[in-house]
């Protein structure tokens, strides 16, 4: 579930890196939520990060 439907945004894989230097894999789940969209004048359930409903790209339902 964790993608965006507008941008593509997705999980990010990296390295936890502790105070000792003891590495371990992390991820960075976007923010997504889902909500109810306008796509081609018909009401549309999406998924959508926060930073897309934030900057207009998407218009709510």
């Amino acid at each position: 579930m964790a993608k965006c439907d507008v941008c593509g945004k997705g999980v990010t894989f990296g390295i936890k890196v502790s105070h000792s230097h003891r590495r371990s894999n992390r991820t960075w789940k976007p923010n997504v939520r889902k909500v109810k969209a306008i796509v081609n004048g018909t009401p549309k359930s999406l998924h959508v990060c926060t930073h897309c409903l934030r900057s207009g790209k998407v218009e709510r339902a």
